[in-house]
């Protein structure tokens, strides 16, 4: 009797103890969801409006996000062509593994689907398949662009030159850690003629 008592409270204390350990495990990742009192998921926040005309042109891509398909991409440039139809074509490209490397390319398009801001867009590079391109920092001038994604997931920082001023940088960097990015993931982009 007095082993089947023992038994019993050994059941008890691993269910206790399971229990206590996904109650952990629950605060953890509740934990890890906040940074600085602030969830991170509240909605990235776009620019106010964005004039497609102003914003066409090339745009060298002074820092990113790490991704599959960038990998090894450097001198990074995207041009954007304002067509007829409303729809911006896209033409993307780098140079792979270094600066005198082979040139990598790839056209697409693009599509506004929030017309009050132009801020947030669709684009395309294997149609039917379309991905996010929100513009989340805008410089007053169009001389930089920072794109993102609403899951925070991709990041480019651009620019009209192949360099930017450290103070710009600097700025955008405080900027996207208040939308909740992780600045720490942001990796830098060799440009021609570029000082990096």
């Amino acid at each position: 009797m007095g082993s089947e008592k023992m038994k019993a409270r050994n059941v008890l204390w691993k269910d206790w103890g399971r229990l206590l350990l996904g109650a952990g495990i629950l605060l953890l990742s509740f934990s890890a969801c906040a940074r600085g009192g602030k969830v991170m998921t509240a909605e990235l926040k776009v620019v106010p409006y964005v004039k497609l005309e102003r914003y066409t042109g090339t745009w060298y891509e002074i820092a990113r996000y790490p991704q599959r398909f960038q990998e090894g991409c450097v001198a990074s440039k995207a041009v954007y062509e304002l067509g007829q139809n409303g729809k911006i074509q896209v033409y993307n490209e780098c140079r792979q593994g270094s600066l005198e490397g082979p040139v990598k390319s790839v056209r697409g398009k693009a599509k506004v689907v929030d017309p009050a801001t132009n801020a947030k867009l669709k684009v395309t590079f294997f149609w039917p398949f379309y991905g996010d391109y929100w513009i989340i920092d805008l410089g007053q001038n169009y001389e930089y662009a920072v794109v993102g994604h609403p899951s925070r997931k991709y990041l480019w920082v651009l620019s009209r030159t192949p360099e930017m001023e450290e103070s710009v940088y600097r700025g955008i960097e405080e900027r996207l850690e208040k939308q909740g990015y992780d600045t720490g993931r942001l990796m830098r982009t060799p440009q021609p003629g570029a000082k990096n």
